[in-house]
């Protein structure tokens, strides 16, 4: 095969980076030589190679003023395989981003970290600390493979799980780009640190597949111009969608035997996140189902979809570059034939599997091998201490004394393992003493939430996210109490722009920046991120949001089967139902007088009962609105009708109305 990452029968025509990959000589320039230049940013060509080094140049908007250039700094990010961090690692991150970044450590949804606020005059010292401490940014960002996650519980008695994570290390090594540069430029040549990849891993890389390496030049598998774009691969074990699989170019499947030893992997691909606004062309995809592969042959078959992405994905046009438009454009069954070509054998069928489930191992847990874990909220992956909350020192402290290893989620926490239990109390306390909640504390909508980071730092975003999501939460928290919906959790998902960092698409309920102060809403993903969730509204405005939704959870409220969550629900009844349900419905009629839920006093809502409003509708047209009556509801009584509601999925007002008029009824036939 010559060295080239086009097919024969692609378009010729590529974009101006294809030519900038090529001309870098394997991602030497132009960083190498800018690195030295007296500057304070690199050239537009070396800002897309800095990323394949784990790096995105970056402006803080905040600090913008009239007629003075940008400030440039940088974020960087690790490559964690799994969301492994040894406590080496941990605290040099927690160091560097005191000394070199803004204070804070940012987790990902990808199971890394970012450090924000770096100068250019101080990447080569944080990259080669990193380095040196059993970490690396090498792949973090770029067109190529990024890190490769896996379900971050740390569960020592069961076999799935410690294969998910080997498994996903390895595919993070077999995919790791070979170029010297990164160790060139960041630790002078220096790469004895590095630990070497396993020894089938290795031997996979040089073995040729039908044409899926390259036998020339440093990147065996990537070539000169590496991949079209990102590409995204997880492994997990049936039922554990931690990982938010269906979003993944490529996921794999644990499947065991009897005997609970590793058979092969359920393979599924062509999912992803990033869009366009107004480019109908672009769109959020769930992965599918391609096959079954034996655990011997799973990275030659990796290898024979990289290669198929990599020879025939867009490289072109940028925004249709991922994986997932190949997918749509030929179909699975023409996607299964190329890479079965690449393979050199045909795939088995795709093996059954449960039903999938989203986890966040928050709180105490047993590893099964008498340690201990715990799950720790990081409310939008923010790891800083505040006045409130001194997050970032309680986990430096636990960290420190007890060396104990960490493991980072794809919903953006971390876990601390290897516990001995003895340990257990004090480092609850620890926890406690600093402000940081237990899982029981905290509420839903914050525990079930992402946001990217967006504003002010990140070159893509368009309005705000991190900083807006919590007073959003707050709002419909606010709002949820008020309707008499308080005990309902659901997944809140928020982006400053479309490109879907933190996969908005797949939440029950989403905001996707579209222009400043003002969102995209998407609705009816499920809570355990199996259905992509639709949009139902272009720009809602920032005070527009308690307007907005609340018809939609008065409709809820009203029509919801018994125990239907709110995704499920908004997919059951569709658009246009909820359309028509907002266009008739009242703003208020819903408040916290027809919910019943102070236990102290409540209304009936006389539904049938209506009187002319003289005032206008705004359309020059009167309107009809529900007359209302107070009554009082005694507290031993409130709890029984609140599970007779619940037991029969209706509101606790219907069910008062429904007794009374039963009631008078009865009365008035005596």
């Amino acid at each position: 095969m010559t060295n080239t990452t086009t097919s024969p029968d692609s378009q010729t025509k590529q974009s101006k980076l294809e030519g900038i990959k090529a001309n870098s000589n394997f991602l030497r320039e132009p960083v190498a030589t800018e690195l030295q230049e007296d500057s304070d940013h690199f050239s537009k060509d070396g800002v897309q190679i800095l990323k394949f080094h784990g790096s995105y140049q970056q402006d803080n908007r905040d600090n913008r003023q009239k007629g003075q250039g940008k400030d440039y700094q940088f974020m960087l990010r690790t490559r964690s395989p799994g969301g492994i961090m040894p406590a080496q690692l941990y605290l040099t991150l927690d160091r560097l981003s005191s000394q070199y970044a803004n204070n804070t450590l940012r987790v990902t949804t990808r199971q890394g970290f970012q450090l924000h606020g770096i100068l250019k005059k101080n990447l080569k010292t944080v990259i080669s600390d990193i380095v040196r401490n059993l970490g690396s940014t090498l792949g973090a960002c770029g067109d190529l493979n990024r890190n490769v996650m896996a379900p971050p519980a740390p569960y020592k008695n069961r076999p799935e799980y410690q294969y998910a994570w080997e498994y996903a290390n390895n595919i993070a090594d077999l995919l790791s780009p070979q170029t010297g540069a990164y160790y060139e430029i960041w630790l002078d040549g220096e790469k004895a640190i590095s630990s070497e990849a396993a020894p089938e891993v290795k031997a996979a890389r040089e073995r040729d597949g039908n044409g899926t390496i390259f036998h020339s030049g440093e990147e065996p598998i990537y070539g000169t111009q590496y991949m079209p774009r990102k590409f995204k691969c997880a492994v997990t074990v049936p039922g554990d969608n931690a990982v938010d699989i269906y979003t993944q170019d490529v996921g794999f499947v644990t499947i065991m035997d009897e005997n609970q030893q590793l058979q092969g992997f359920n393979v599924i691909v062509g999912g992803g996140m990033g869009r366009t606004h107004n480019k109908e062309d672009t769109f959020a995809r769930m992965g599918d189902p391609l096959g079954y592969v034996a655990k011997e042959d799973v990275y030659d078959l990796m290898k024979a979809i990289v290669a198929t992405q990599r020879d025939y994905g867009e490289r072109y046009q940028r925004r249709n570059a991922r994986m997932k438009y190949l997918l749509y454009e030929w179909g699975v069954e023409k996607f299964r034939q190329k890479v079965e070509a690449y393979f050199g054998k045909s795939l088995e069928p795709f093996k059954p599997l449960p039903e999938f489930r989203y986890e966040d191992y928050l709180g105490w847990h047993e590893q099964g091998d008498g340690k201990l874990f715990v799950g720790v909220s990081i409310e939008n992956g923010r790891i800083q201490d505040t006045d409130s909350l001194q997050l970032k020192t309680a986990l430096r402290k636990i960290v420190e004394k007890f060396q104990i290893p960490l493991r980072l989620t794809p919903n953006h926490n971390v876990i601390l393992y290897e516990i001995a239990p003895e340990y257990r109390d004090e480092i609850q306390s620890i926890l406690s003493s600093h402000g940081v909640q237990s899982h029981e504390e905290i509420d839903p909508l914050v525990r079930y939430s992402m946001a990217c980071p967006a504003l002010p730092t990140c070159g893509l975003a368009i309005t705000e996210s991190e900083r807006q999501l919590p007073g959003f939460l707050g709002r419909i928290r606010t709002l949820l109490n008020r309707m008499g919906l308080q005990d309902e959790q659901f997944t809140i998902r928020m982006t400053g722009c479309p490109n879907g960092c933190s996969r908005p698409y797949m939440a029950e309920l989403a905001f996707v920046g579209s222009m400043p102060g003002a969102y995209q809403v998407w609705l009816g993903g499920s809570f355990d991120q199996t259905r992509l969730a639709e949009p139902i509204c272009d720009r809602m405005r920032n005070e527009e949001l308690e307007q907005f939704l609340e018809p939609i959870f008065a409709y809820f409220k009203r029509e919801r089967k018994p125990g239907e969550n709110f995704g499920d629900f908004c997919h059951r009844v569709g658009f246009d139902a909820i359309q028509q349900f907002r266009e008739t419905y009242e703003l208020g009629s819903e408040d916290a007088s027809t919910s019943l839920s102070t236990g102290a006093s409540a209304s009936v809502d006389g539904s049938n009962l209506e009187s002319v409003d003289a005032g206008s509708n705004g359309n020059g047209r009167s309107r009809s609105r529900k007359t209302r009556h107070r009554i009082n509801i005694r507290n031993d009584i409130y709890p029984q009708l609140k599970a007779e509601a619940s037991r029969r999925g209706q509101p606790m007002s219907e069910l008062v109305y429904e007794a009374l008029k039963a009631y008078l009824g009865s009365e008035q036939r005596q």
